[in-house]
């Protein structure tokens, strides 16, 4: 009878043990995050492509940032969870010294395994 409990027991902790594994990894295959930007705004005669590409890689996150035919500043941003965050708040709220950042939008937020940009570069 304790023979029986025991091995109850010891199964229970397998498959306790491997869900819990599991789960592990599957937060780490996705360690890491992906958001697009637009700001809109006075931010393309306040070099906002410009200080963001600098941004970007002070932070150590990739991705790409371009000015738009409509005046607005498009791009990506990925990386760590935390610096993709501290990247959008300096979207949102700080800028280029010039810039005047009326609204910032962001999509297609998302996490993934790997970075799937290398760099922070700007696109024409």
């Amino acid at each position: 009878m304790i023979i029986c409990h025991l091995n109850i027991c010891w199964t229970s902790l397998l498959v306790l043990t491997l869900v819990i594994l599991f789960a592990m990894s599957s937060d780490a295959d996705e360690k890491y995050v992906s958001v697009d930007f637009e700001v809109f705004g006075n931010v393309q005669g306040g070099y906002l492509r410009q200080y963001t590409e600098a941004e970007g890689k002070n932070l150590g996150v990739t991705g790409w940032v371009k000015n738009t035919r409509q005046g607005t500043v498009v791009g990506q941003v990925q990386g760590p969870p935390e610096k993709v965050k501290e990247m959008k708040h300096w979207l949102s709220k700080v800028g280029s010294p010039s810039s005047r950042i009326e609204r910032t939008q962001f999509s297609n937020e998302r996490r993934i395994s790997k970075l799937e940009i290398r760099g922070f570069g700007t696109r024409y």
